[in-house]
């Protein structure tokens, strides 16, 4: 070693090494020096290859060391490291000749104080928040009454047992326990399988899927609860379909699993009373609710009871319904018998009477006539030859229909043609066509003026024209008859 650090004022007697020789007198040195070592310090990159192995760098404002947890510690470790996260490591250093850089070999790590686990839980907290994790919408009712609870929790502890003495004093129920490891490295893998597996299990099965399921642990440390805050306990409280309580620590206890969960109970016992009425309480209400469906049966009954007598004061009496009616039968049965004697006697009389009339010489005369009768009717009705004589009937008559219809037609067309040749003579021989060729009618007084006369002795004209009638009245015609054209004066 002393050859190592022997600075040597000649430099060609120094001895020679070899690069592992040299890297393994480095290594040497460091682990000796620093065998033990406790680093505070932020994480910073954190690598988590499958060999299990986990990766890491601890830095502050001005140095970074690179970490190693092997993979036995990493699976022990209560709080897994996160970046950003304050820790205290404790390990010894060593070197990795391979990149020729010092390392620190952690074999304990925990958060530096309870502000950097609530830093790295509020950081927890705001991601699964973002996600809608607690959303209150997402938040399902708990049953009434379960028939089967389901218990995760330390089978020894004294959280199992207060919880089965609370649900003993309130409402036995069936109590099925899935046992986890409440605190250190396993409890987060525990609590969450156990979860899984409550849901996992079949209805009716052999084994019953719980109707209600408890999480349940005593009060603690922050690093003590620190399970019930990792990401994988929130995620399968998130995803159970079976209604869940959480019952982590003591009241002023709070973990990620109380804001997913359905309903948090302050403590254990708290979670118990959530889950089942109290059987004594619920008995004297059912009692009391019996006792007021008799009683309200009972006032019905005897209202509806007196009711019926108030309606049967109103009506009247069966004898007095039934006298008027049965006064009217006996009248009727005291004359029924002297009525059937009398009509015995009047039908026998009838009946003397017809048969008297009804001698036999007589009977057989009509008889014999009204046979001779129908004989001859039948002799003349044919059913044969009257059938022949209705279809020769029938046709004769379609051919007397088609004549009409035919001659009927011909007429028509015929009278159509006269009356359109005299229409055409008429326009002919009217005068309307003289006025069509420069004539007019001219009428005075209604009738027809023909002389000169007798315009001058009508009171007003009227001229006809073949486009209409103009009047003229008496002033302006005698003004046209008294005014004379002068003369033509002679040149001789």
């Amino acid at each position: 070693m002393s050859d190592l650090i022997d600075d040597g004022s000649d430099l060609g007697n120094a001895p020679e090494f070899s690069v592992s020789e040299i890297s393994n007198a480095i290594k040497r040195v460091i682990e000796g020096e620093f065998s033990h070592v406790r680093i505070r310090g932020e994480v910073g990159r954190v690598s988590r290859p499958r060999s299990g192995h986990l990766y890491l760098d601890l830095k502050d404002d001005k140095s970074v060391i690179n970490a190693i947890i092997w993979k036995g510690v990493a699976a022990r470790l209560p709080v897994q490291p996160e970046e950003g996260m304050e820790v205290v490591a404790v390990g010894r250093m060593t070197t990795f000749a391979g990149q020729s850089r010092y390392q620190i070999i952690i074999e304990e790590i925990r958060p530096a104080g309870v502000g950097a686990l609530m830093a790295m839980l509020e950081k927890r907290k705001q991601m699964l928040a973002a996600e809608g994790l607690f959303a209150p919408e997402r938040k399902r009712a708990l049953p009434y009454l379960p028939e089967v609870i389901g218990v995760v929790t330390s089978p020894s502890g004294a959280v199992i047992r207060d919880i089965l003495h609370r649900l003993r004093d309130r409402f036995p129920r069936k109590v099925l326990v899935w046992p986890v490891a409440v605190q250190g490295e396993k409890c987060a893998g525990e609590v969450a399988r156990a979860i899984a597996g409550f849901n996992a299990l079949t209805p009716g099965g052999a084994l019953p899927r719980p109707d209600l399921i408890i999480v349940a642990r005593g009060g603690g440390s922050v690093e003590d609860l620190w399970g019930f805050n990792e990401e994988v306990v929130a995620r399968a409280v998130a995803d159970s379909q079976i209604p869940l309580i959480s019952a982590v620590g003591h009241e002023t206890d709070t973990t990620l699993i109380d804001y997913v969960s359905d309903r948090r109970a302050p403590t254990p016992t708290a979670a118990a009373e959530l889950a089942v009425p109290v059987r004594l309480e619920l008995l004297a209400w059912v009692s009391d609710q019996g006792a007021r469906m008799r009683h309200a049966l009972s006032n019905g009954v005897r209202q509806r009871g007196q009711r019926l007598r108030d309606l049967a004061r109103a009506l009247p009496r069966l004898e007095s319904l039934v006298e008027a009616p049965r006064q009217r039968l006996d009248r009727a049965a005291d004359r029924l018998p002297a009525a059937l004697v009398r009509g015995v006697q009047l039908r026998r009389v009838a009946l003397s009477e017809a048969s008297g009339s009804l001698r036999p010489s007589v009977l057989h005369h009509l008889v014999r006539s009204d046979a001779q009768r129908l004989a001859g009717l039948g002799a003349r009705l044919n059913v044969a030859a009257v059938r022949r004589d209705l279809s020769r009937k029938s046709n004769d008559l379609q051919r007397l229909t088609d004549r009409f219809g035919t001659t009927g037609t011909r007429q028509i067309k015929a009278l159509r043609e006269r009356l359109e040749a005299t229409d055409r003579l008429r326009e002919t021989l009217s005068y309307k066509a003289t006025l069509a060729r420069g004539y007019a009618v001219v009428r005075g007084g209604g009738a027809v003026v023909t002389t000169k006369a007798a315009a001058q002795k009508a009171g007003s004209l009227e001229i006809e024209f073949a486009d209409g009638r103009l009047s003229l009245s008496g002033k302006a015609k005698r003004a046209g008859v008294a005014e004379k054209p002068p003369e033509q004066g002679t040149l001789f």
